[in-house]
C-alpha cells in the first residue's frame, strides 16, 4: 500500500496539537507544568510540586496530582487534532507525595472507537515511583485543535 502524500504525518500532527494546546492552557503553564513529549494517543508531562501546593499535612495536595494527571491526558486524547474532552475521570492516591517531588505523568491510549477513548496515567515521582493512578474517559466534540491541519 503507497501511503497518501497528502496525509500529514501523526506525529507531526500530535506535536502541533501539542504545541497549540500548551499555549493555550494557563492553567497547566501558571501550575509550572511542561509537556515533555507527545505522540498519536500518548503525552508525558512534568510538575515540580512547589510550596503552595501542600496540603496540611506538608505533602502535595491530591488535586495537584489529579490537575497534573488530567493535563496528561487532555494531551494524550487530542493529540490526533479532533478535539475532545473529559467525560469521567479518576484517581488513585498510592504514596504521599514530599515537598521537594517532581512527577512526571505518562498517558497512554488504551482503547478508541468512534468517538469515545480511555486513557491510563501514571504518575511517578523523580525516583520512578508509581505514586497515582489515573483513567480517563474522553470524548470527541465537533472541531479540531489546529484547524485545518491535515
Amino acid at each position: 500500500m503507497t501511503p497518501n502524500p497528502q496525509q500529514a504525518d501523526p506525529q507531526q500532527v500530535a506535536e502541533a496539537v501539542g504545541r497549540a494546546m500548551y499555549a493555550a492552557d494557563a492553567a497547566t503553564r501558571g501550575l509550572g507544568i511542561e509537556l515533555l513529549d507527545i505522540g498519536p494517543g500518548r503525552a508525558r508531562l512534568r510538575m515540580a510540586v512547589r510550596p503552595d501546593m501542600l496540603n496540611g499535612h506538608g505533602i502535595c495536595h491530591g488535586g495537584f496530582m489529579f490537575t497534573l494527571a488530567d493535563s496528561a491526558f487532555a494531551f494524550a486524547c487530542n493529540s490526533y487534532n479532533k478535539a475532545a474532552v473529559a467525560q469521567r475521570a479518576d484517581i488513585s492516591f498510592l504514596a504521599m507525595v514530599p515537598h521537594d517531588a517532581v512527577l512526571t505523568a505518562e498517558a497512554r491510549e488504551m482503547a478508541g472507537g468512534g468517538r469515545s477513548g480511555v486513557y491510563d496515567i501514571e504518575l511517578r515521582d523523580q525516583h520512578g515511583k508509581l505514586v497515582g493512578l489515573f483513567r480517563g474517559h474522553s470524548r470527541q466534540i465537533k472541531g479540531e485543535v489546529v484547524p485545518g491541519l491535515a
